[in-house]
């Protein structure tokens, strides 16, 4: 009922840029706070950034000041601005949003499917 779909995952070189998105559909009622996570081969999922519904913002200490995340509410979406990319920022990024539906007032966290950003020359 739910649906997370991220997109502009690929191949890119070190210092390179790239932008990912994730848009949110289905039965929703609400949608709190939306979130970037990533994956590396062998490695826990982390945290790389988040975004409340009113515009904080929170990011990891190894993104910071070369990530920028934000968010349309108008289009459930949520997009991940990725620059000065190194070779250690290769993973499979997540999205996640907590989320209500017209069904049940209990929010739940929704993950997408995930994509992959690789960085390498």
């Amino acid at each position: 009922q739910v649906q997370l779909v991220e997109s502009g995952g690929g191949l890119v070189q070190p210092g390179g840029s790239l932008r990912l998105s994730c848009a949110a559909s289905g039965n929703i009622f609400n949608i709190y706070t939306m979130g970037w996570y990533r994956q590396a081969p062998g490695k826990q999922r982390d945290m790389v950034a988040t975004i409340t519904s009113a515009g904080t913002t929170v990011y990891a200490d190894s993104v910071q000041g070369r990530f920028t995340i934000s968010r349309d509410n108008a289009k459930n979406t949520v997009y991940l601005q990725m620059n000065s990319l190194t070779p250690e920022d290769t993973a499979v990024y997540y999205c996640k949003a907590r989320i209500t539906t017209h069904q049940s007032m209990v929010a739940y966290d929704y993950w997408g499917q995930g994509t992959q950003v690789t960085v390498a020359s």
